[in-house]
């Protein structure tokens, strides 16, 4: 036999939105109460088992932002199995259990402990039970049960975006949207009206308006100019309960901006225009600007000048400066003030971008008059040409006149002009001008071989204003005549064989002349009269500008003869005509039975003997060894060392010993030792000088100095003295060497330099006396003496 438990759930009756609760002990609500009972029934005697349960689903409902001081009353469970003795216990589990929703484990009290809201949480799923305290088992099964939050209206509505911005043409018509702003409500759209937003303008009127269900934006207000004003602030309102008093509100802030339109044609600030340009301006320059005001912006703003009418429709030009949206007034073609110097124009501007939509409002463009006054300027002179072309033959005399080039000072003072030529085109001053009537002449003779087209500039100045100077080109072709004689077209030098017969063609000849003829060149050749009889060729004129050089007689002997010069005729037909006498180098050779040439040296034929040239190679091969072999002994011979003044012991003759180098100044160290001079003792005999080569390897024998120093320190101070006076002294530091002899010397000096001074014979008897080293000196001296006396 089976036991079912069943569950039953009693609900009060009442307001589906409310729910009426029952307190726990000691404690109670200010509001009337029915209890909600949750009830569990079940068959005692059986307990748990083998009992088949059923699930009955039911609900709880709670207000959401419960602002009372107690907890708030959830509802009550109970088990038919609960006989009040306390034996049973409650346990609730599940969303929130023992934080946020508490059970009395006794009585099965349900509180809710903290203030819920609906809009972060809307349901809440609990599990009920109860089990025996002693056994701690289950005496029921396990009932679920939800909690629903009811809303209340705690929550206003949010736009999408804090600020919108829109835009909408300018002149719009009323009604055209402008865009659609969105709030939204955080509460319960299914429960009462706390989500039932409307929307409304607060501010924008009377511009703008805005639909309460969708809110949408539209416009209010016709024509509505962006010149006038081109930015709209409007605020709009979202507010929940339908709008109702007390609904919660939100706003947000939309920025309408008014786009342009094409809706303002360009208008001239003034009706004329003034501008001066001087009648030097050069085409393409600009004369001055003019702007029409579009109070439009961007491309409907863009405007495209012209000229319409005017005396100078063909003088003048205008274009549109594209960034300042200006008209450029320009020159077109020279001015010249003596013709015309005043123009008047009539420009008009239109705008590019025009909208049909708006074309009632007007035409979209605006004319004004410019009034263009030419100045008076110092101009240059004016060619009667762009360029002068001249023809002169080559054969005029010097100071030929070939043409003239005029030019005239165009201003209404007509300040005469002077001509010359720009030598930088005629640097070889081949033609010159007459500076007052601008002929042109020649002034050195011309050739047309050499230059065919002399191309020159000619300057015309102004007399009292140099400055004022204007060029022209003068192309000059030089016209031929016939002063050049034909000649060989090239140098001919051809071959006759020894075995030759007679009539024999040997070579062609042709010709050419550097002289232009209109009808063409016709040559003719000829031999010279003293080579046509004795000649032992002749010469056939082909009537083709080309002659033929045939042989006379049968064989030649190139030992005999082995070249033949044959002078030949050339002349033209040309007035005056013109002839020229070239040579034709003919060579005897050896042939073979072909006529193709072997050989023709003959010299080699009559001097057999001759040196080869490996010989002559050898000849000049030695005198280039000799020629080398010369160069090398001057040389070294240059570098020899000096001979020994004194070759001989007993050679005592008196010599002149030149010291010519240069000292090198204080700085010198090399040259000399200056310890030397101040010990004369220190001198070391194996020293030799540092900065030359030394001239002999035989050092000088030092002669014994004094031992009193001072006597050295004399000598020095006066040598130097003297030669601080010496105006003939060299400007720059040298070393003077003096050769200190000694006191006390017997033979006091030896020089003979001294003895020419005086005006009476020596005696040099006495060097007899002297002892053998100045016998020889004696006998020479004493054999002078003999010569005077006979």
């Amino acid at each position: 036999m089976r036991t079912y438990h069943c569950f039953w759930l009693l609900f009060w009756a009442g307001q589906p939105h409310q729910s009426f609760l029952t307190p726990l002990s000691k404690r109670t609500s200010g509001f009337p109460e029915k209890e909600k009972v949750l009830v569990l029934s079940g068959n005692s005697r059986r307990d748990l088992h083998r009992s088949k349960r059923s699930w009955m689903w039911n609900q709880f409902f709670l207000l959401e932002e419960y602002t009372g001081t107690d907890y708030q009353y959830v509802g009550k469970l109970h088990s038919d199995q609960d006989k009040g003795d306390g034996s049973l216990k409650y346990i609730l589990s599940g969303d929130g259990a023992g934080d946020l929703f508490i059970i009395n484990e006794n009585t099965g009290d349900i509180q809710a402990t903290k203030r819920l809201d609906r809009e972060e949480k809307p349901v809440y799923i609990l599990r009920a039970q109860a089990i025996n305290r002693r056994t701690g088992r289950p005496v029921e099964p396990e009932s679920e049960f939800i909690i629903k939050i009811h809303d209340i209206n705690d929550n206003e509505p949010m736009f999408t975006k804090d600020v919108y911005n829109a835009s909408i043409p300018e002149m719009s018509d009323v009604g055209t949207f402008v865009v659609q702003v969105t709030a939204t409500d955080a509460d319960d759209p299914t429960y009462g009206n706390s989500a039932k937003v409307v929307y409304s303008i607060l501010q924008g009127q009377p511009y703008f308006s805005v639909e309460s269900e969708t809110g949408i934006i539209k416009t209010a207000l016709l024509n509505m100019d962006r010149e006038n004003r081109e930015q709209y602030q409007v605020v709009i309102q979202a507010k929940d309960m339908g709008g109702q008093m007390g609904g919660l509100s939100g706003t947000t802030t939309v920025n309408i901006t008014l786009t342009d339109v094409n809706d303002n044609p360009p208008r001239f600030p003034q009706s004329t225009y003034q501008f001066r340009a001087p009648e030097s301006t050069p085409p393409d320059s600009p004369v001055g600007r003019i702007k029409a005001n579009d109070a439009d912006v961007d491309e409907n703003a863009e405007i495209e000048y012209s000229i319409t009418e005017g005396d100078g429709y063909d003088m003048f030009g205008i274009t549109t400066d594209k960034d300042t949206q200006e008209g450029i007034i320009t020159v077109k073609k020279a001015l010249d003030f003596e013709n015309k110097n005043l123009y008047i124009l009539k420009v008009e501007a239109t705008n590019t971008h025009v909208d049909p939509q708006f074309l009632y409002l007007g035409p979209f463009k605006d004319s004004a008059t410019v009034r263009i006054q030419v100045e008076d300027v110092d101009e240059p002179p004016v060619f009667s040409r762009p360029a002068y072309i001249m023809e002169v033959k080559e054969d005029v005399p010097i100071n030929s006149v070939i043409g003239t080039v005029t030019a005239q000072d165009p201003d209404a003072a007509k300040n005469p002009v002077k001509y010359s030529v720009d030598r930088h085109t005629d640097m070889d001053r081949v033609f010159n001008i007459n500076s007052g009537n601008g002929s042109i002449f020649t002034s050195k003779p011309l050739d047309r071989e050499t230059l065919l087209w002399h191309n020159i500039t000619v300057i015309a100045a102004e007399i009292n204003n140099p400055k004022q100077s204007s060029r022209v080109p003068v192309f000059i072709k030089v016209l031929d005549v016939n002063d050049n004689a034909p000649e060989f077209a090239m140098f001919y030098e051809t071959f006759v064989c020894e075995n030759a017969k007679a009539e024999q063609l040997i070579q062609t000849l042709s010709a050419v002349d550097k002289d232009d003829s209109y009808s063409g060149h016709q040559f003719s050749f000829s031999l010279a009269p003293e080579a046509a009889s004795s000649s032992n060729f002749t010469l056939q004129d082909n009537r083709d500008n080309t002659a033929g050089i045939f042989t006379r007689k049968t064989r030649y002997n190139r030992h005999e003869m082995s070249t033949y010069f044959l002078p030949v005729v050339i002349s033209d037909n040309d007035y005056p005509i013109q002839s020229s006498t070239e040579t034709v180098t003919i060579r005897v050779c050896a042939c073979d039975h072909r006529g193709k040439m072997l050989s023709c040296n003959a010299e080699a034929l009559i001097h057999p003997t001759g040196l080869s040239t490996g010989a002559l190679i050898a000849i000049l091969l030695c005198i280039i060894i000799l020629l080398v072999t010369v160069v090398l002994f001057t040389a070294l011979r240059r570098q020899r060392k000096k001979e020994p003044l004194i070759i001989s012991k007993e050679d005592i003759r008196d010599n002149i010993v030149s010291y010519n180098d240069e000292g090198g100044g204080e700085e010198d160290t090399q040259a000399f030792d200056i310890g030397t001079l101040r010990n004369p003792e220190a001198i070391d005999d194996n020293k030799l000088r540092r900065d030359i080569v030394p001239e002999t390897l035989f050092m000088p024998r030092r002669t014994a100095t004094a031992r009193d120093n001072t006597d050295v320190r004399d000598f020095i101070n006066q040598r130097l003295k003297e030669n601080d006076t010496d105006p003939t002294a060299p400007p720059y530091d040298s070393l003077a060497t003096y050769a200190y002899e000694g006191n006390g010397s017997v033979a006091e000096s030896l020089s003979s330099l001294g003895s020419v001074t005086t005006d009476g014979d020596q005696d040099y008897d006495y060097l007899s006396d002297w002892g053998p080293r100045f016998k020889k000196l004696a006998d020479m001296y004493g054999a002078m003496d003999s010569d005077k006396d006979s």
